[in-house]
C-alpha cells in the first residue's frame, strides 16, 4: 500500500563557497602564497598588484678618498691589487660557495617508499598526506575523523574513514618501525613483533607490552608476577631487554645534521608600555584585482553568440571577485579572533610567562566574537604569532581549566610545563612515580589526581618512570 507523508524538518547545508572559504581559513603563510600563485595561473582575469621595491639605506658616495699617511695608501693599495688578481681567476658573475649539507627528512624517505609500492593513485596521496601530519618522532597524534576532515577540505574531494585506515596501515608497514604509530606501547609492540626473537625474554617482552602494559605503567607488579608467572630478576631482564628498543619511531639523534625550519609568522603582536597591538605579518587584501581592459576585450571578441565563450568570462570575473573578497574577509577574521585572544590572555602576552596563561577554549572565542566554531578552528589550527618573546603557536594557547587548592581555575598547559619541568630536573636514576608528581605537585598548591598527573605525561610523550629509570 502506497502512502504520502507531509513533513517538516531543519537541515543545515554548506555550499561549496563556504566550503572554499573555510578550506582558505585553514592556510598558512606559505601555504596561502601556493595558493595565490595557483590561482593566478588558473584565473586569466585575476591580477595581482606589483609589489614597490625597497628603498636601499645604503648610500653611494662617489667622492675622493684622503690618506692620512703613507702605510693607509700601502694598505688600501695591496688590497686593490688583491682584489684585481681574484678577479682575474673567477668570474664576477660565478663566486664560490659552500656547498650545503643535503639532509632527506624521515618523511621524504617514507614517501620514497611510496613509491615502490603497488598502489593506486588514491591510496598513494592519502598515505603521503598522512606522513605529512606526523610529528618530529615519526608518530599520528591526529584521529582518523580529523584526517578524514582535513583531507576532504584540503584536497576538495570526500574520503572516507575506511580509506584513510587503510593508507595508515599502509604507512605503518614503512621504514623505521613504528611510522604512524600514536602511543609508545605501539612503538614497542611493532619492534617486538618485527624482532620476531624466540627467546623466553622476547616472548615475556611482547606479553608485558601487548597485555600488561596498564598494570606496567601503575606499578602493579604483583599482578604482573602472578599473570606472567615470573619473579622480580626475571621482570628486570625483561626491562632490560625492552629498554633496547626505540620508545618513537625517529630518534633526534638519528643525523648529525639537522635541519632548521624557518617559521614564518601569520600575525604579530607587539608590547608598547602596557598596550599591545595586533597586526597581520603581511596584509595582501590589497594585492589582487580584476583585469578590467582585459574583461571588456574578450568580451567583444567573443561577441553574443559565443555562449560558451561568455559564459567562461562570467565564471571566471565572479571566481576572481569571489577570492578578492575571501581573502579581505579572512584577514578581517583573522585579525578579530588575535584581538580576542589577547584580551583573554592579557597578562601572558605582557611576558610571555607561561604560568600566566589562563584556561581558554574555541567556544569562549565564539561567545565574544560571534564566529561559528569551524572558523574559529580553521584560522587558529595551524598558524603561528611572532611576539616580543618569540614566535608561538596559536593553537597552544588553548587549554581546558582545572582549579587549585585555592578554588582559582588555572590552565591544564600551567601543570604539565610544571610536570615536564619537574621530570627534566629528576634524578636520572630514580625518576619520579606518578604518585610523587602528585605529592611535588600538592606542595606548590596544586591538587591534582594520579590519574590526571598520568594523563598529561602521557600526553607529553613521556614514558613512565620504570622505563625512565631503565633508559637512562
Amino acid at each position: 500500500m502506497i502512502n504520502q507523508l507531509l513533513a517538516q524538518k531543519h537541515q543545515m547545508k554548506i555550499s561549496p563557497m563556504q566550503i572554499h572559504l573555510l578550506d582558505l581559513y585553514a592556510l598558512n603563510t606559505l601555504e596561502l602564497e601556493q595558493r595565490f600563485k595557483s590561482e593566478l595561473e588558473d584565473n586569466p582575469f585575476l591580477e595581482a598588484a606589483e609589489e614597490e621595491p625597497e628603498e636601499s639605506t645604503e648610500k653611494k658616495v662617489d667622492e675622493v678618498q684622503d690618506y692620512q699617511d703613507w702605510d693607509e695608501f700601502a694598505n688600501n693599495e695591496n688590497a686593490e691589487n688583491d682584489k684585481l688578481t681574484f678577479q682575474s681567476y673567477l668570474s664576477s658573475e660565478v663566486l664560490p660557495s659552500k656547498p650545503l649539507v643535503y639532509f632527506a627528512d624521515f618523511r621524504e624517505e617514507a614517501k620514497q617508499q611510496l613509491h615502490m609500492l603497488e598502489l593506486s593513485d588514491r591510496q598513494s596521496d592519502i598515505a603521503a598526506f598522512i606522513i605529512d601530519m606526523l610529528n618530529d618522532k615519526g608518530m599520528l597524534d591526529r584521529s582518523i575523523e580529523d584526517i578524514v576532515e582535513d583531507y576532504s577540505f584540503k584536497k576538495q574531494c570526500l574520503v572516507n574513514t575506511k580509506d584513510v585506515e587503510d593508507a595508515l596501515a599502509i604507512v605503518r608497514t614503512l621504514e623505521p618501525v613504528g611510522l604512524g604509530v600514536s602511543t609508545i606501547q605501539d612503538c614497542l609492540l611493532m619492534q617486538l613483533k618485527k624482532l620476531d626473537n624466540n627467546c623466553d625474554t622476547a616472548h615475556l617482552a611482547r606479553m608485558l607490552v601487548e597485555d600488561h602494559y596498564n598494570e606496567l605503567t601503575n606499578r602493579q607488579f604483583e599482578r604482573i608476577y602472578q599473570s606472567l608467572h615470573i619473579n622480580g630478576e626475571q621482570l628486570r631482564q625483561v626491562l632490560a631487554y625492552i629498554a633496547r628498543l626505540k620508545f618513537y619511531p625517529v630518534r633526534e639523534s638519528q643525523s648529525s645534521y639537522e635541519p632548521r625550519y624557518t617559521i614564518i609568522p601569520d600575525m604579530v603582536v607587539t608590547r608598547i608600555g602596557n598596550s599591545i597591538e595586533v597586526n597581520l605579518y603581511k596584509s595582501r587584501k590589497d594585492s589582487f584585482y580584476i583585469n578590467q581592459s582585459l574583461y571588456e576585450e574578450s568580451a567583444r571578441a567573443c561577441g553574443k553568440k559565443d555562449k560558451l565563450s561568455q559564459q567562461y568570462i562570467k565564471d571566471k570575473i565572479q571566481s576572481a571577485q569571489w577570492f578578492i573578497n575571501a581573502v579581505k574577509q579572512r584577514e578581517e577574521n583573522m585579525l578579530t579572533i588575535m584581538k580576542c585572544i589577547v584580551q583573554l590572555q592579557y597578562e601572558y602576552f605582557l611576558d610571555g610567562d607561561i604560568m600566566l596563561l589562563k584556561p581558554m577554549i574555541l567556544r569562549n572565542i565564539a561567545d565574544i566574537t560571534g564566529y561559528d566554531l569551524a572558523t574559529i578552528s580553521r584560522i587558529t589550527g595551524n598558524k603561528h604569532v611572532d611576539t616580543h618573546f618569540g614566535p608561538i603557536s596559536i593553537k597552544s594557547l588553548f587549554s581546558e581549566g582545572i582549579s587549585d587548592q585555592s578554588g582559582k581555575i588555572i590552565s591544564s598547559k600551567v601543570i604539565q610545563s610544571i610536570i615536564e619541568e619537574t621530570i627534566t630536573q629528576e634524578d636520572k636514576g630514580k625518576p619520579y612515580t606518578d604518585q610523587q608528581l602528585v605529592n611535588l605537585l600538592v606542595d606548590k598548591g596544586y591538587k591534582i589526581a594520579r590519574r590526571t598527573v598520568t594523563k598529561y605525561r602521557e600526553h607529553l610523550k613521556i614514558p613512565v618512570a620504570q622505563v625512565r629509570a631503565v633508559v637512562f
